[in-house]
């Protein structure tokens, strides 16, 4: 795609301005700021900057953008760390920055193989390809860390993101950085090198971009058109808003009890049959609880309704007391308690990777958890209802939502405590990627979050409703339990991205081979 020369070009000051540029329009693509069509040109300063440019150079401009990007955007990490952590201001910023120098690694591995295509007739197909194969290989890599894909920036637009139901949110990031290729070329390429290799690809991309817009115009159509007779449920969402410095406080128990029990109450009138309170909504050990958890099975009796909240666990094995994140399903009809078991913690918040050798950072973060993983993925099920449990950040993991629909999850229910979170962006941030969930599975999402965003949201991707932040909420609507066929991202996952990725290593291999001949013509 790009002029790649021999010469080593050493990097401008023109050169990481625009690297930088690319990265904070990145950043502002995402939520909360309503900018997200930055994102379908935010790296032709990037692209601009890697002109005439070798891989070395085309490496650490990446490197630059992506710093640039996630320093900007994962900033709330220092509240996390600092307010809710308890870590010193100093280690909370080194650890977000050895976090953003990962991440960036992502980008600059984007742009160094980006200059070496050279021309070639499927350069903006073959970059774009690599981006999706990058994410990819991000979301897998290291226990995963798919966070704000390129594709969630475009969450409210609900003509772009039906495709997610046949490619994933990698469609929509294919999508975009084949937008910012072809921008570029229009923007910067000379004339006699446009006319042949960009007039052809143009082309290709104007059909896939039909294509995808034909496809979400018959998706949403469908859904519009088709009489809904299936069954359905009256949901009720809960937002306590606990304060997170007290929330495990044994003193604020009664009060965290009575908020719960007092919002709920306020709904009878809506006669629910379902109602969804967050993560850890109870803190405490609901399982052995004699003064609070009688009174939450009797408020389950009394709303005749099935009740999903959150609570720790722990189970005793061969001696040793095991800890669980957990979501529990009571029943009006008193049946067995049904529980799920988070199964994808987060590392450093609620276990500690490779404990033994990294045993100093418990003692470096006094509120990391110490949970195990849970032993297996099935949905919670009562009469028509069968949930599909997402326990907070367990919803940007596409895999673990596709496994519950694959098992028979009617809806997918997101219980989450954002509280963590603080007044910055990444609640913005969490609530877009959830939408995507819903479309790949074509499954409405019930997020019950303790100081929001909480919301509905339908198998199209639209929110229905949403809580403020920071706020108690009720939210009240009918829910659709119906279900549909399984989709294709439902059934075969994430083939689109594997497929790129293979093509992308092959294109790359191709290339290095053709360098090589040329270089042993030379000689």
């Amino acid at each position: 795609m790009l002029n790649t020369k021999k010469k080593r070009v050493p990097l401008s000051g023109c050169d990481i301005l625009l690297a930088v540029l690319s990265g904070i329009m990145l950043t502002a693509s995402f939520p909360p700021g309503k900018l997200s069509f930055l994102a379908w040109f935010a790296l032709v300063p990037l692209l601009k900057s890697l002109d005439n440019k070798s891989p070395s150079p085309a490496f650490r401009l990446g490197l630059i953008t992506g710093v640039a990007h996630y320093l900007t955007l994962l900033y709330w990490i220092v509240v996390v760390l600092g307010h809710y952590g308890n870590l010193n201001i100093v280690v909370s910023f080194v650890m977000l920055i050895l976090l953003c120098l990962y991440l960036a690694l992502y980008p600059a591995i984007f742009s160094s193989l980006t200059t070496s295509l050279q021309g070639s007739r499927l350069d903006l197909i073959i970059m774009a390809g690599f981006w999706v194969g990058l994410e990819y290989i991000r979301s897998e890599l290291l226990t995963g860390f798919p966070w704000c894909f390129l594709g969630y920036t475009q969450f409210e637009h609900l003509y772009v993101i039906q495709i997610a139901d046949i490619c994933g949110v990698y469609g929509l990031s294919f999508l975009i950085i084949l937008s910012n290729g072809i921008i570029f070329w229009l923007l910067f390429m000379r004339s006699e090198r446009r006319s042949n290799l960009l007039k052809w690809q143009i082309i290709i991309a104007v059909l896939i971009a039909g294509i995808t817009f034909s496809y979400s115009h018959y998706r949403l159509f469908e859904e519009r058109s088709v009489k809904k007779s299936g069954q359905s449920v009256k949901t009720v969402i809960v937002q306590g808003n606990i304060d997170q410095s007290i929330k495990w406080d044994p003193a604020c128990q009664e009060k965290t009890m009575e908020s719960y029990i007092r919002l709920t109450r306020t709904a009878r009138d809506f006669r629910p049959g379902l109602i969804v309170w967050p993560e850890t909504a109870l803190p405490f050990f609901f399982q052995d609880n004699v003064k609070f958890s009688p009174r939450v099975l009797s408020l389950a009796m009394e709303s005749s309704a099935s009740l999903v909240f959150g609570s720790p666990a722990y189970k005793r094995v061969s001696g040793m007391t095991r800890y669980y994140n957990r979501a529990y399903l009571l029943t009006p009809d008193d049946q067995a308690i049904k529980y799920y078991d988070k199964v994808h913690l987060v590392p450093f918040g609620e276990y500690v990777p490779l404990g033994r050798v990294l045993a100093f950072v418990n003692r470096l973060v006094p509120a990391a958890g110490d949970f195990d993983v849970g032993d297996k993925i099935a949905p919670l099920k009562h009469e028509g209802i069968s949930a599909g449990i997402l326990i907070c950040f367990e919803v940007i993991f596409p895999e673990l939502a596709r496994a519950h629909a694959r098992k028979g999850a009617n809806i997918l229910v997101n219980l989450t405590n954002d509280a963590w979170f603080g007044m910055t962006s990444a609640p913005y941030q969490h609530l877009s990627m959830a939408v995507f969930r819903s479309v790949e599975n074509r499954l409405p999402t019930i997020r019950s979050a303790n100081t929001g965003f909480s919301a509905f949201i339908s198998p199209r991707g639209e929110i229905l409703a949403q809580s403020d932040l920071f706020t108690e909420a009720v939210l009240q609507a009918s829910v659709d339990i119906s279900g549909s066929t399984l989709p294709f991202y439902t059934r075969y996952g994430d083939l689109f991205a594997i497929l790129l990725l293979f093509i992308s290593f092959i294109k790359l291999f191709h290339c290095m081979w053709r360098r090589r001949g040329r270089d042993v013509t030379a000689r």
